[in-house]
């Protein structure tokens, strides 16, 4: 199987990916830390691939968004993108309305708390 067909077969059967360097347990940059430190406090499952680990997934999966960066996130097979997009997705409340409208499970609260710890308020 070709690192597309892997790359593939992994963002349409799992609801939420995180092409990601390091694990969601020890990610290994801080980009992304970032992504899987927002999608494990909002209580999101999701599937993660440490393009460390493997050569083909890593250039791979940078041809198959045409994206040149890495982390990347996917809901229900579409890219959404990287740390910078998410970020701002979390602290807009896009990523909540993203996930509710793909009947992704996550917790509002913890959401509405990052909301608040980032605000100028």
């Amino acid at each position: 199987m070709s690192a597309e067909d892997k790359i593939r077969e992994t963002v349409t059967s799992n609801d939420v990916v995180l092409f990601m360097k390091g694990t969601a347990s020890m990610p290994q940059c801080g980009f992304s830390s970032q992504i899987a430190g927002i999608l494990n406090y909002m209580g999101v499952e999701y599937h993660d691939v440490n393009v460390l680990a493997d050569d083909a997934i890593r250039q791979g999966i940078k041809d198959y968004s045409d994206w040149p960066t890495i982390p990347q996130l996917y809901v229900k097979g579409e890219f959404i993108g990287g740390c910078d997009i998410v970020r701002d997705m979390t602290l807009s409340g896009e990523l909540d309305g993203l996930l509710a409208e793909n009947e992704v499970s996550y917790n509002q609260d913890a959401a509405d708390e990052i909301r608040k710890a980032n605000s100028d308020g």
